[in-house]
C-alpha cells in the first residue's frame, strides 16, 4: 500500500521541491520542454515522482525541447 501512496500524484509546487527547483521553474519548463511528465488535472499540473526520476535519469530533463 505505501508503494501507492508513494507514486500517487503530488503537486507542482511539491515537484518542484522534490527536484530542488523553484515553481516557477518547472512552470516554465512545462511549457518549454514537450518531453517532462507532467499531467494536466482540470487547471492543476500532478507530477508522479517516479517518473520525475526516470525523466531525470534518462538524461531528458537535460535536453532542449
Amino acid at each position: 500500500m505505501s508503494d501507492r501512496i508513494e507514486d500517487g500524484y503530488i503537486s507542482l509546487e511539491d515537484a518542484a521541491e522534490y527536484l530542488n527547483i523553484k515553481p516557477v521553474t518547472l512552470r516554465k519548463w512545462i511549457k518549454q520542454k514537450d518531453n517532462l511528465p507532467a499531467h494536466q488535472i482540470g487547471k492543476l499540473w500532478k507530477f508522479k515522482r517516479s517518473e520525475l526520476d526516470e525523466w531525470v535519469s534518462s538524461g531528458k530533463s537535460a535536453l532542449d525541447s
